[in-house]
């Protein structure tokens, strides 16, 4: 019989109760820990948080005792935004004692080999080389489908010539706990047009969203002279409301559309593009998506290709389909995690994940 991988669960919200369910379900895996920021989930057992069966092992908000688990990895889903400091010095301790990270905290660590924070990178890197431990970030947007997705489909290329990854989809189910701040504050839905989201701040989208542009680049070995940022704002036409964010007035955001460009010698080679809506008729001249929603890999060249790829949750919808997704990748990850190399690793790193075992 296999050994089982001991597996302690970072953070339970958004994406960290799906990441939770799934190492509690898969045979491979054994929970031994659960970190928790709220105080009123310490001390609840770990199946009552994930809504499956009771495991015995209760949350804590004590990293100490965390540490002493003799865990073989951490699995991150705790929200970086705003935060990334606290969470690379939280994520150094584990790596430093030997356990392994497969993380979705820090999404701008997809490409870990050109962080723009030279020093965050740095910080993680000598805590898994002491600790001869590996750290891999994923996701789903940015990560895998902007990412692995576009890598695995060139593979059946002669040629390429030009690669386009979009998503296309409605936010208006998307509703996270801090709807006000993220929706309103970082992404500027129902705010001004002059007013300046916190995501839209220059250089900031570059920040945060072009690793998978530069992945994409150092795996097809193309050197890229620039990544360019081109953003846009589409204006409320009459007042209407969402559920759990509150009206829109007319004249207010209520969709955006950005591109981070991958820049060979003046032409746009490699695209990540985001067309966000509130409501289906936002925006009706920008990019609707020929098979509806969802994420698109588009590869000009010989074949010239398509793929439409969608995530649809047990609830039947499509943002909660990929928050499930973004934790199950990070789970399913962890066997090629803990055997990679130490250091800060990306999916250029791992070998084929595939969900194995997991037939039901």
């Amino acid at each position: 019989m296999s050994k089982k991988f001991r597996v302690i669960q970072f953070g339970t919200g958004f994406v960290g109760h799906f990441a939770l369910r799934a190492i509690i379900d898969h045979p491979d895996m054994e929970l031994v820990g659960c970190w928790v920021h709220s105080d009123d989930k310490v001390g609840v057992d770990a199946g009552d948080i994930a809504g499956t069966q009771k495991t015995g092992i209760l949350a804590t908000n004590d990293i100490d005792a965390l540490l002493e688990l003799d865990a073989d990895c951490l699995c991150s889903g705790a929200g970086g935004d705003g935060r990334e400091e606290w969470v690379a010095e939280a994520h150094s301790r584990f790596l430093e004692r030997g356990i392994n990270i497969v993380s979705s905290s820090i999404v701008s660590m997809i490409d870990p080999d050109v962080h723009p924070n030279q020093a965050l990178h740095d910080k993680l890197t000598r805590a898994a080389l002491k600790g001869n431990a590996s750290y891999f970030t994923s996701g789903i947007e940015p990560g895998f489908m902007s990412d692995t997705l576009p890598l695995t489909i060139t593979g059946i290329s002669q040629y390429w010539h030009k690669i386009r990854v979009q998503e296309i989809l409605d936010y208006s189910t998307y509703i996270p706990n801090e709807a006000e701040k993220i929706m309103g504050d970082i992404l500027g839905f129902g705010r001004p047009m002059d007013y300046q989201p916190i995501l839209f701040k220059p250089g900031q989208l570059s920040y945060v969203w072009s690793g998978p542009v530069t992945l994409i680049a150092r795996g097809l070995g193309v050197e890229l002279d620039e990544v360019r940022e081109v953003v846009e704002y589409y204006p409320a036409k009459e007042q209407f409301e969402v559920e759990g964010l509150g009206v829109i007035e007319p004249g207010t955001r209520e969709a955006y559309r950005f591109e981070l460009q991958g820049i060979v010698n003046g032409e746009a080679v490699i695209v990540l593009e985001h067309v966000t809506r509130l409501r289906p008729e936002s925006a009706p001249e920008w990019e609707q998506g020929k098979f509806g929603e969802g994420y698109y890999v588009y590869v000009d060249g010989d074949p010239n290709m398509t793929c439409h790829m969608t995530c649809v949750g047990p609830d039947g919808d499509h943002h909660s389909g990929g928050i499930l997704a973004t934790g199950t990748r990070l789970v399913n990850a962890i066997p090629a995690v803990c055997a990679a190399k130490p250091g800060l690793i990306s999916a250029l790193d791992l070998p084929l994940i595939a969900g194995h075992k997991l037939r039901r």
